[in-house]
């Protein structure tokens, strides 16, 4: 009998057969299936072969067909080819006889032209070959002309446009002359300090600094006016700082306009530097500078030329950058252009050729020199920045309001009347005031007495007379002063003793009255 474990052993035994008979039967299945998918893999492939070798017969029927009819076309071609080959001869013949009887036919109308014209066909080429040049040329000038007009028609368009725009950046009258000066004042109390006791100290003013001052009971600004804007400049300068200062008197007045003239140079740089620094004109010469400072005391027609600079170099800038110029170079130029009027008088040559002179003497450069000398084309123009300056200077006195004419006659008319009263013997200085009806004479106190006054009154109003353009009536008025000052354990006194302060007259006027003509 078997025991518990060789029992063991043959159920281990069996369930190894069991798993190994089940695990046959799968194999044998998958076999199966395997061999089904197979064997239907190989009948789809069968069949797909059967369809491919059908198309292909198929197709190898189409290409039969068209090798025959492809065939049948080469066959019609050649034949064709040999037609057209020869109907090519047939052309060939037949165009060397028609250009045979071409020629015949040319020869024989030549011969008859030349018969009936009484030229031969060479002289008949040349003459219409030259009708043919004339013709061309012209339908060519025709053209330029077209083209020229229509590029003058827009050029005249831009330059406008252009012009236009760089008036309108500086269209203010800012450039026109003013003949007067106003200043404030601090009160009321301030107006009887300027006109002083019985009107000395305004007289003194007067007279000294060759302007009127006009002072209005209720106003608090005082009004300094003169033709001449040098003396226009000192007496306001003088007259601010003594309204500054508070204390008024003739001594001090007549100290003030020396100070306010000892620094017209240095007011003079002041307005060079500033009118540089608006014109946007760097690294200039100080002579330049100071000589540029002495145009704010000229005048062109009305026009201050100092600020007349000044926006001629705004113009310049503007339109060369418009125009793709040289920039500094038109700027620099323009500001400087006019710089030959502050030596009027002073030696030969024009401004325009004394400015490029001096400029080129201080270390401006060539191009911008050049400019300067041709803007009033006394030499020619090298340069479009040249051509610039010109057209600045031009756009800055044209402009409505920039310059005033009659001022300028006026100016010269005032400036006459002095250097009239200048050539009598005696007199010291010469103020035209009140636009020419009144001329107020200074004499020597040493050389001219009392009694001669009414001489020298009467000889100037002559003179003036013998001299005038045209019929006005001017005051001539002669003022001799006498001052004396006293200093006692070294105070000084700034008080003038005269003839005001003994209860007499500071100096002896002599007015005359004469009709101009």
């Amino acid at each position: 009998m078997f025991g518990v474990l060789e029992w063991g052993y043959v159920l281990a035994l069996l369930s190894a057969c069991l798993i190994a008979l089940v695990l046959v039967l799968v194999a044998r299945r998958e076999a199966a299936a395997v061999r089904r998918r197979a064997a239907d893999e190989t009948a789809e492939q069968r069949q797909r072969l059967r369809e491919r070798e059908a198309e292909l017969a198929q197709r190898r029927q189409e290409v039969r067909s068209l090798e025959h009819e492809l065939s049948d076309e080469r066959r019609a071609l050649r034949k064709q080819r040999g037609r057209i080959a020869r109907r090519e001869e047939e052309l060939v013949a037949e165009r060397a006889r028609l250009s045979e009887l071409r020629a015949e036919h040319v020869g024989r109308m030549a011969r008859e032209l030349e018969s009936l014209a009484g030229m031969t066909s060479d002289e008949a080429r040349r003459q219409l070959a030259e009708q043919q040049i004339e013709e061309a040329r012209a339908a060519a000038a025709a053209v330029i002309r077209s083209v020229e007009d229509e590029a003058r028609r827009t050029a005249d368009e831009r330059s406008r446009q252009i012009v236009v725009e760089a008036m309108s950046r500086v269209a203010v009258p800012e450039s026109s002359s003013s003949a007067t000066v106003v200043i404030a004042l601090p009160n009321s109390e301030m107006r009887g300090r300027i006109i002083g006791k019985e009107g000395r100290n305004i007289r003194t003013f007067e007279a000294s600094a060759g302007v009127d001052v006009l002072i209005e009971d209720t106003s608090t600004h005082v009004m300094v006016s003169t033709f001449d804007p040098e003396r226009r400049e000192i007496a306001a300068v003088a007259l601010q700082s003594l309204v500054d200062d508070g204390r008024i008197n003739p001594q001090r007045i007549e100290d003030a306009l020396v100070s306010a003239r000892a620094s017209t140079a240095e007011r003079g740089m002041e307005a060079g530097q500033a009118a540089a620094r608006d014109a946007g004109v760097r690294d200039v010469d100080p002579a330049i500078i100071e000589v540029m400072g002495r145009l704010r005391f000229r005048t062109s027609f009305g026009q201050n030329v100092l600020r007349h600079c000044v926006e001629a170099a705004h113009i310049a800038a503007h339109v060369a950058e418009q125009v793709n110029a040289d920039v500094d170079i038109a700027r620099r130029a323009a500001f400087f252009h006019d710089i030959g009027k502050a030596f009027t008088g002073e030696g030969g040559g024009t401004h325009a050729l004394q400015g490029a002179w001096f400029i080129e003497q201080h270390g401006e450069s060539a191009p911008v020199v050049a400019a300067v000398a041709a803007h009033h084309d006394e030499v020619p123009h090298h340069s479009v920045e040249s051509v610039l300056v010109q057209i600045a200077d031009a756009v800055s006195a044209s402009r409505p309001g920039a310059r005033r004419d009659e001022q300028e006659h006026l100016v010269q008319r005032m400036q006459d009347l002095e250097n009239v009263a200048l050539t009598v013997g005696g007199v010291q200085s010469a103020y035209a005031m009140a636009a020419g009806r009144e001329l107020r004479v200074v004499v020597e106190p040493t050389a001219v007495a009392d009694g001669d006054m009414g001489w020298i009154a009467r000889e100037v109003a002559r003179r003036i007379e013998s001299k005038a353009e045209r019929s006005a009536v001017v005051r001539v008025t002669v003022v001799r002063e006498v001052r004396a000052t006293a200093t006692t354990d070294g105070l000084s006194h700034s008080e003038p003793e005269n003839a005001a302060d003994r209860g007499g007259q500071a100096g002896t006027r002599v007015s005359v009255n004469e009709s101009v003509a």
